[in-house]
């Protein structure tokens, strides 16, 4: 496994959260957090949409967390209100890596929905980044999202869940599988200590 302080983030998927965070934050709202955490040259200046891994991952969890200090109590929301703007950014943008391209969800029960979008989001980012150790859970009464390689916490220590962006991405990739609001809890996270960062789906209609 890849050591987390040589984790690397590809230029798609921080162009991908930059331009989602600059449509919920605005450009002035992103360019000043980005100067708080040493990122200024990304001011108006995102990444290429390639695959280069050439960004550190800590560089992406340092980001979440200056958001997060930057809006105080309300940081924990704005991000995942930025992490529901990615996913859908990922819908326009990415279809075809998402796997939901001319799929017919309406004809597949809830619980299979759910699975296949989960599905789609990890086989999308193991595709694009070989670091990457994502899987969807379903050993348990809940399914749920779990990634071993968490660029949103890298490096970053909690005793608490943090990973609110990735809240934000998976349920609104759950509501644009099923058209209904699923609570996502964060079960486990990496700055915990836990082996891997886990997102749990609420009760599924069977």
């Amino acid at each position: 496994m890849t050591n987390p302080e040589d984790a690397m983030i590809i230029n798609s998927l921080m162009r991908q959260a930059l331009t989602s965070m600059q449509d919920v934050m605005g450009e002035n709202g992103l360019n000043a957090v980005l100067k708080t955490c040493g990122l200024e040259k990304f001011v108006g200046n995102f990444p290429p949409n390639n695959l280069e891994p050439s960004i550190k991952a800590s560089q992406y969890s340092h980001l979440n967390q200056a958001i997060e200090d930057f809006y105080g109590r309300g940081g924990k929301g704005m991000l995942q209100r930025i992490g529901r703007a990615s996913f859908q950014y990922g819908v326009r943008e990415q279809a075809a890596l998402l796997g939901i391209a001319g799929v017919a969800l309406k004809l597949m029960p809830e619980k299979q929905r759910i699975k296949f979008i989960l599905k789609g989001l990890a086989d999308a980012l193991m595709k694009t980044n070989p670091q990457v150790k994502t899987w969807v859970d379903d050993s348990g009464e809940r399914l749920a999202y779990a990634e071993s390689t968490c660029g949103v916490c890298n490096s970053r220590h909690s005793d608490q869940p943090i990973c609110h962006l990735y809240v934000g991405s998976v349920s609104e990739a759950v509501k644009w599988a099923t058209g209904n609001d699923y609570e996502i809890t964060e079960t486990h996270c990496v700055a915990k200590g836990d082996e891997f960062c886990r997102f749990e789906v609420g009760n599924v209609k069977e």
